[in-house]
C-alpha cells in the first residue's frame, strides 16, 4: 500500500474515531430581564437563559441543535461564518435558505466542523431575533492551537436597546420619528452579556499568557475594545489563522470576530482598567451617546489600586487593519474570474426615512424561498430572471474567482458578512466626496497573502475589494449586518452558486418542506412560485434613486 494514501487513510481514522455528535436542546422563549440594568422589558432567550450559555465543540464534532420555538412568531438560526458545504439548507435565513420554524414546532440543525476551527457565533436570522437577544458565542476548538497559551478567555460586546427590535421599527414603517434623536436608538454596550460598566473583572495571573476571543455581537454599533497598559497580539479574523500583529486594541464592526495574545504583567501590584467604547456612524454625537465609554477592570489582585496610564496625545493606537493581517496558511491573491460592482444606495424620502441597496434595487424576500427555487427550476436556475429582480440576484459558476468592489460614498458606516464563504480582503480607498468632519482616507492593498474574513467592514467614503472562489454549491446571502434601517431596509444580495451541482448534491430535507406548508409558503417554481419566468403575485421590485443627503 503506499504510505502517503496509509497515512492519510490512519489520520482519517483517527480523527472519525474521536469526533463526536454534541448535541444540545434549546428551546427558543421569551424571557424577562434588564440585561442593561435598568430596562425590565422581554427578550428571547434559550431554556429560560439570557445571556445564551456559549456553544464549545471540538473540530470535526458535529453539533446538533435540536430547537423547539416557544415563540408566537417563526424562527430560525445562522451559524455566523460557517460554511454549511454540502447542507445549505442549514444556514438559517429565512425566505433564503428556509421558512422558519413555525411556532410551535421543531427542527434539528446539524452543523458540521471538520473544514473549520476558530470563533464563530451563532444567531437568530428571522424577524432581526438576534437584536432582542437570540446570540450566541459558538467556538469550535482546534486540536492544534495556533499559539502557546495558559487560558482563553471570552470576550462578547454587544449592544442593547431598552424597546423590542419590531417595537422600534415600527417608527421607521410609519415615519414617526426624527432618526438622529429618537432615544431607543441609542443603545447600552453589553460585555459577556450585561451592562458594560458592571461586568465582573476579568482575571489575570502575572505572568500568564492569554487567548481573547473577542466577538462583535452588537447589530448597530462598533465596538472598541482595549486593556491600559497591554498590547495585543492578532492571531485569528473570523475563524482564519492570521500571522502575528502587535496591537493597541480592537475595533471591531457588527458581526467579527478577532483571537488576541495577551501576556499578563509580572506584578499584582496594580490592576488595570479595560475601556469598551460603543458608538454608531448612524447617529448624531449627542452629549453621553456617542460614543458611550464604558471602563471595567483586569484584575491582578483583589482590592489592588488601578494603575493610572495617561494617554499619549502625540501617539495614533493602532488597530487591526485588514491590509497589516496575512494568513498563515500563505493563500496568494486568487486571480480574477469576474469583477462585480456593489454600490451602497441610500435613498431618503420626504419623510427623511431612509432605504439602502447595494446597487439601485432593494432587496425583498420572495414568495418563494431563493434555495427552493434553484433547487426546483432544472435548467432554468441557472437564469437569474427566475429568482426575480428584488433578490439582487447574481448567478456563480462552479470554482470562478469572483472579486466584488463595495463603494460606499455616504457618511455610514457598514459591515458586510458573506455567508458559506470566506473572502479575502484585498484593497480598500476613498470613495466619494468628503464632508465635514471626515479626514481623507489613505489608498492600502494587502500584502502577498491576504486575510480572509466572513465579515468586514466598509466605513464611510470607502470602498473594499474582496475576492473569493465559487467553491460552495448553494444559495447564500450576502448583506450588511446592521439590522436597523440596513439589513432592515433592503441591503442585500443573494448568490446562486452552480445551480446544476446544487440540484445534484443536496436534497432539502422533506421536514422542512413541511413546515413551509404549515405557513402556506410554496416550495416550488420561481420567485413567485409560478413556472417560467411568470413573476405575477410577486410586488414590483423597488429601484432607488441615491440620495447623498
Amino acid at each position: 500500500m503506499n504510505v502517503c494514501f496509509l497515512f492519510i487513510f490512519v489520520v482519517f481514522r483517527l480523527t472519525s474515531c474521536f469526533a463526536k455528535r454534541v448535541e444540545l436542546d434549546w428551546n427558543i422563549e421569551y424571557v424577562y430581564g434588564a440585561r442593561d440594568g435598568s430596562n425590565y422589558r422581554r427578550s428571547i432567550g434559550v431554556n429560560g437563559a439570557t445571556p445564551i450559555p456559549a456553544v464549545h465543540v471540538m473540530q470535526g464534532d458535529t453539533l446538533v441543535l435540536n430547537v423547539h420555538n416557544k415563540l408566537d412568531v417563526a424562527t430560525s438560526l445562522h451559524s455566523h461564518g460557517i460554511y454549511n458545504n454540502g447542507t445549505n439548507y442549514f444556514d438559517g435565513p429565512d425566505m433564503v435558505t428556509e421558512c422558519g420554524i413555525p411556532p410551535g414546532e421543531s427542527f434539528t440543525y446539524e452543523i458540521n466542523t471538520t473544514a473549520q476551527s476558530g470563533t464563530f457565533w451563532i444567531h437568530g436570522h428571522t424577524r432581526h431575533a438576534d437584536v432582542d437577544g437570540l446570540r450566541t458565542p459558538f467556538i469550535i476548538h482546534s486540536n492544534k492551537p495556533p499559539e502557546d497559551y495558559d487560558e482563553e478567555l471570552l470576550i462578547t460586546l454587544e449592544d442593547w436597546f431598552s424597546q423590542e427590535f419590531y417595537a422600534r421599527m415600527e417608527y421607521v414603517d410609519n415615519h414617526k420619528y426624527d432618526h438622529d434623536k429618537l432615544s431607543v436608538n441609542y443603545a447600552t454596550g453589553l460585555l459577556n452579556g450585561y451592562n458594560a460598566n458592571r461586568t465582573a473583572p476579568i482575571k489575570f495571573r502575572p505572568g500568564k499568557r492569554y487567548r481573547l476571543r473577542v466577538i462583535s455581537m452588537a447589530t448597530n454599533n462598533w465596538s472598541v475594545f482595549r486593556i491600559s497598559g497591554h498590547k495585543m497580539t492578532v492571531i485569528e479574523a473570523d475563524g482564519v489563522r492570521s500571522m502575528p500583529l502587535e496591537v493597541d486594541g480592537l475595533n471591531l464592526g457588527p458581526g467579527q470576530r478577532n483571537s488576541v495574545i495577551v501576556t499578563a504583567l509580572n506584578s499584582t501590584d496594580f490592576n488595570y482598567a479595560f475601556e469598551f467604547i460603543s458608538t454608531s456612524s448612524t447617529l448624531n454625537n449627542e452629549s453621553g451617546e456617542k460614543p458611550k465609554i464604558y471602563q471595567g477592570v483586569v484584575e491582578y489582585r483583589e482590592g489592588a489600586p488601578i494603575k493610572d496610564i495617561p494617554e499619549q496625545s502625540n501617539k495614533e493606537p493602532v488597530w487591526p487593519d485588514d491590509m497589516a493581517l496575512q494568513a498563515v496558511d500563505r493563500q496568494p491573491w486568487l486571480p480574477v474570474d469576474r469583477t462585480i460592482d456593489l454600490p451602497v444606495t441610500l435613498y431618503r424620502d420626504s419623510l427623511r426615512a431612509t432605504f439602502w441597496s447595494l446597487g439601485k434595487t432593494l432587496y425583498q424576500p420572495t414568495i418563494v424561498p431563493t434555495l427552493y427555487t434553484a433547487m426546483s427550476m432544472g435548467e432554468l436556475a441557472s437564469n437569474k430572471s427566475v429568482y426575480a429582480p428584488q433578490t439582487n440576484a447574481y448567478v456563480l459558476r462552479h470554482l470562478e474567482v469572483v472579486e466584488f468592489v463595495i463603494s460606499n460614498p455616504f457618511i455610514n458606516d457598514h459591515t458586510f458578512h458573506m455567508h458559506g464563504h470566506d473572502f479575502q480582503v484585498t484593497e480598500a480607498g476613498p470613495c466619494g466626496e468628503l464632508v465635514h468632519g471626515y479626514t481623507e482616507i489613505d489608498y492600502r492593498k494587502s500584502g502577498p497573502w491576504p486575510i480572509r474574513r466572513d465579515t468586514v467592514q466598509v466605513r464611510a467614503f470607502e470602498y473594499v475589494r474582496l475576492r473569493f472562489r465559487a467553491d460552495n454549491p448553494g444559495v447564500w446571502r450576502f448583506h450588511c449586518h446592521i439590522a436597523p434601517g440596513h439589513d432592515y431596509n433592503g441591503l442585500a444580495v443573494i448568490l446562486i452558486e452552480a445551480p446544476e451541482l446544487l440540484q445534484k448534491q443536496q436534497r432539502i430535507p422533506d421536514q422542512m418542506k413541511e413546515m413551509c406548508k404549515m405557513q402556506g409558503i410554496p416550495t416550488a417554481g420561481n420567485a413567485a412560485g409560478n413556472p417560467g419566468f411568470d413573476l405575477t403575485g410577486l410586488p414590483p421590485a423597488i429601484t432607488l434613486t441615491p440620495s447623498y443627503h
